[in-house]
């Protein structure tokens, strides 16, 4: 006898399966439109890919910010005289501002100009990269010590390979997505991944020198920079969860006080003896990083907020213009706060130390050689960079064919959140260089010193830093840019190019 068939069920499970694949298919739809639309979600590996850019770079800023005045005051001894070694050196770097306003806006225009084969902004992590580390290499080769004319000529064609690099790298970040929510995880990681370089490098580079020249180990002073990195693991993943919870605005000025906080304790306690109170030394750091690495980590995001405002405002999406434009301002940060130290030291009457035992060794080819496996590795990681982007939110030729250098400064003059955060990145970046330039001086035997050095390297490690932060929080108090703001405008951006 033959089954019979219930043509309910099978009614009803038709119309399921139907019910079921319409249920997809909008999904599909609605998130192809989302990602027509711009609003493109990034893989963990797109996010790690993207930040091992900044690792690399972050080698060359930890080499720069923390340990190149060290170099040239105490190892290149340049000038050949130490009592003048850091005042040149300081006034290298003043000079270095100057040249990055002209040279930043060249490189932004040309980025923002062209398109080439292998990306409008991720090419540049090739072709910059080599020069970029080549000539790092170039400026701890002491063959021509102590001649000032190399080192200035080195410093500064580092400078402008590391502008030609981090100009589109910075540009890159806001061509991946339109999503506020994905940009703040980006950058969230970028600023995670930063950090793990300047775990690497600021703590490392002291470790390998001393192997290398032969040593023991510094590890009291590779600790002590080390914990300037170490928070970025603990806050940087909860960087989008504090931001809900405190408001834009309310994380900055928290943090910023966290870090004048960890700041004061490490003046007071410096006074009292570094290797005396090291573990409140450590603990001070700590605090004071906790502060920066949220504070300094977070303003990154801000920046393809005023690229999408620039965009809503005049109609053209120019990023390398406006990351050349914040590169200017955090460069004159960098050469100003590597500057100040190079001025204090001078004026404050600093002398090499003269010991066996200095925690950093003065040993020319140990410097060298430990430069050259650190920005090997740092090409590597430009390379893996280049692999894992893909650009996706740009402009085509005929909207950035006719972009000007003059153009940088219209956006700069009509665009008011972008002053805001470029004078922010300039106060912030002098910040962190003139502590990072002189903790070398404060770990390196600073009891040697006469009082009056003694006291210059506190205040640059300790007072300036605070009072350059007390003033970054009154520029950032102006920022008018909220979560609910921005996203506006980039669905307003997005429906008009889709109409």
């Amino acid at each position: 006898m033959a089954e019979t068939v219930d043509i309910t069920n099978v009614k009803t499970n038709i119309e399921s399966n139907i019910d079921n694949i319409t249920k997809d298919v909008e999904k599909n739809v609605e998130k192809n439109i989302d990602d027509y639309k711009g609003f493109y979600k990034l893989s963990w590996l797109q996010r790690i890919g993207y930040g091992s850019g900044d690792v690399a770079q972050n080698f060359i800023f930890q080499i720069i910010g923390s340990f190149i005045l060290f170099f040239y005051t105490d190892v290149y001894i340049l000038g050949g005289k130490e009592e003048r070694a850091a005042a040149i050196a300081g006034t290298m770097m003043l000079i270095q501002s100057i040249i990055d306003i002209i040279w930043n806006p060249i490189v932004g225009t040309f980025v923002d100009k062209h398109h080439p084969l292998w990306g409008k902004y991720r090419s540049y992590l090739i072709f910059g990269g080599f020069p970029l580390t080549f000539m790092t290499i170039l400026c701890f080769w002491d063959y021509f010590k102590p001649s000032i004319v190399y080192a200035y000529l080195t410093y500064y064609l580092l400078q402008m390979c590391y502008g030609l690099v981090n100009v589109p790298y910075c540009a890159l970040n806001a061509s991946l997505t339109r999503d506020t929510n994905e940009i703040t995880i980006l950058t969230s990681t970028r600023i995670f991944m930063a950090n793990v370089g300047g775990l690497l490098a600021g703590g490392g580079i002291p470790l390998v020198v001393a192997l290398f020249a032969g040593k023991s180990l510094p590890i009291e002073y590779a600790l002590f920079q080390a914990l300037g990195s170490l928070p970025s693991f603990i806050f940087v993943p909860s960087i989008p969860i504090i931001k809900r919870k405190l408001g834009k605005k309310m994380m900055f000025y928290v943090f910023i006080i966290i870090a004048i906080f960890g700041y004061a304790l490490i003046y007071i306690f410096s006074r009292l003896g570094v290797k005396k109170y090291i573990i409140v030394m450590y603990i001070a750091q700590f605090i004071k990083s906790s502060g920066l690495t949220v504070t300094t980590g977070y303003m990154w995001a801000l920046v393809p907020e005023v690229i999408s405002y620039g965009e809503y405002t005049t109609g053209r999406r120019i990023s390398g213009i406006v990351n050349a434009l914040t590169s200017i301002f955090f460069k004159a940060g960098t050469a100003l706060g590597t500057a100040i130290p190079g001025w204090v030291l001078a004026w404050t009457h600093y002398k090499t130390a003269k010991v066996e035992k200095s925690p950093l060794p003065n040993d020319s080819k140990a410097w060298f050689i430990t430069i050259v496996i650190f920005s090997l590795i740092g090409l590597i990681l430009l390379i893996f960079c280049f692999t894992q982007t893909k650009e996706r939110v740009v402009m085509d030729n005929k909207d950035t064919g006719n972009v000007k250098i003059s153009d940088l400064w219209k956006e700069f003059f009509r665009n008011r959140p972008l002053r805001i955060i470029s004078f922010f990145f300039m106060i912030a970046f002098i910040s962190i260089f003139v502590h990072n330039s002189t903790t070398a001086y404060l770990m390196n035997d600073l009891h040697l010193q006469v009082s009056s050095a003694q006291e210059g390297v506190r205040w640059c490690v300790s007072v300036i830093p605070s009072i350059l932060l007390l003033i970054g929080m009154l520029i950032i108090s102006r920022y008018e840019l909220n979560d609910e703001k921005i996203d506006k405008i980039n669905k307003e951006i997005e429906e008009k190019q889709l109409a």
